[in-house]
């Protein structure tokens, strides 16, 4: 499948838990005051990448443990980030997207978006929320501002609550 993204970073330690490929797809409405990759934000530009080819990118690299989707807004593009997340999971490597709709609001949109439910049922971990300049936490885990959570997709889905991964 194609997406539309702004650029790849191998060996990401930043992105989620241990060293990660994580992709950043283009594109995105929210406009965060702040945001750390304004240049992700207009829906046109970056490149089309097939996702077989950012498979094979992780296949190159044995330390991986996972992937990582940023942005821009993933959850704009769910149906190719969901396939791709499927055939991750077959190599036995973990799935983290941030997104800056709340876990509340991307599951009112997968009500009527399959595609949008699919990528959340692959995700081992979702960062949710905007970004809130005001709220800006440099001591925070795997996001930039207070108001965002770091959830464990698993345990949500087995609980049927929310559950945090990191509550600092």
């Amino acid at each position: 499948m194609k997406l539309q993204i702004a650029g790849i970073v191998d060996d990401s330690i930043v992105d989620g838990d241990g060293c990660r490929l994580t992709v950043f797809v283009q594109g995105c409405a929210h406009r965060c005051p702040g945001c750390q990759n304004p240049e992700t934000q207009p829906m046109e530009g970056g490149r089309t990448i097939d996702t077989t080819a950012i498979l094979q990118q992780m296949a190159e690299n044995p330390i991986l443990s996972g992937i990582t989707f940023s942005g821009g807004e993933p959850f704009l593009q769910p149906a190719p980030l969901a396939s791709l997340a499927r055939a991750v999971h077959q190599r036995g490597l973990d799935v983290w997207s941030y997104s800056g709709f709340t876990l509340e609001e991307l599951a009112k949109r997968a009500e009527k978006d399959k595609a949008t439910r699919a990528l959340l049922n692959e995700l081992d971990v979702l960062v949710d929320g905007p970004y809130e300049e005001e709220q800006r936490d440099l001591t925070l885990h795997f996001r930039g501002s207070r108001n965002q959570r770091v959830i464990d997709m698993k345990k949500t889905r087995k609980a049927g609550r929310i559950v945090l991964l990191y509550t600092d």
